[in-house]
């Protein structure tokens, strides 16, 4: 389980997140919606370690800054970085034993084989395109088998196919009860996955809903509803 409590931050004056509460539970799959400058990258950013902030974030119960807490969740960030010295597979290796999993062999062939690396393997950081280096950024999240995963603007960069696997393998991990938060504004590549959406902007959560509260209404039409944003055809006069 995921809880961010009463979440604040500033940035000299400007605060960019004000009071943030939401959770999202076991086994189920959280969007964190909204428009660019909403808060959205301050919010991630303090759930995976980057930021100081006022508030309380938790992991599985623990505080997110305690070890015990960071051994079991994963994040991967919008922009992918790689060691360039290192190869796909020295990555995958160095996550390992960072965080004394226990992965074997056969496991992390088969997170080769889904993401179309196992060619790949001995190719280094900075050798790799950006689609690759996502590629690399999610297997290296997914191998330590986390309870609780973040994931940044996962899509882009990435071809259809791995785009298919990514919803295939987010489905699966709340299947087997990890926690799953997204935060996005790629609102067609998402709506067939949430369970709870929180919209944002300007520093505020807006609305929490879950998917069976909005089975008449779309993910699209939900947020510009909650955000007051007209949609771009309605913009054009179409």
């Amino acid at each position: 389980m995921l809880e961010v409590i009463g979440l604040s931050k500033k940035y000299g004056k400007t605060l960019a997140a004000d009071d943030v509460n939401f959770a999202v539970p076991d086994g189920k799959i959280g969007i964190l919606l909204g428009p660019n400058g909403a808060g959205k990258s301050t919010v991630i950013k303090s759930i995976a370690g980057l930021l100081r902030y006022q508030g309380a974030i938790r992991i599985q119960g623990m505080d997110a800054r305690s070890l015990e807490a960071k051994k079991c969740f994963a994040y991967v960030p919008e922009l992918p970085y790689l060691y360039d010295a290192l190869t796909v597979r020295e990555h995958i290796e160095f996550i390992i034993r960072a965080y004394g999993a226990c992965v074997s062999e056969d496991e992390i062939g088969e997170l080769f084989e889904r993401f179309e690396l196992a060619d790949k393997q001995d190719k280094l950081g900075n050798e790799l395109s950006k689609g690759m280096m996502q590629k690399v950024s999610i297997c290296c999240a997914l191998v330590i088998k986390p309870k609780v995963i973040l994931l940044d603007e996962p899509m882009v960069g990435l071809d259809p196919m791995a785009i298919k696997e990514l919803k295939g393998v987010i489905l699966d991990l709340a299947g087997q009860g990890c926690t799953v938060l997204i935060s996005t504004h790629m609102l067609e590549m998402v709506k067939e996955l949430w369970d709870v959406t929180f919209v944002m902007d300007k520093g505020h959560i807006l609305g929490t809903y879950a998917r069976e509260s909005v089975a008449d209404e779309d993910l699209e039409a939900l947020f510009f509803s909650v955000t007051g944003q007209a949609k771009p055809s309605d913009q054009d006069g179409r």
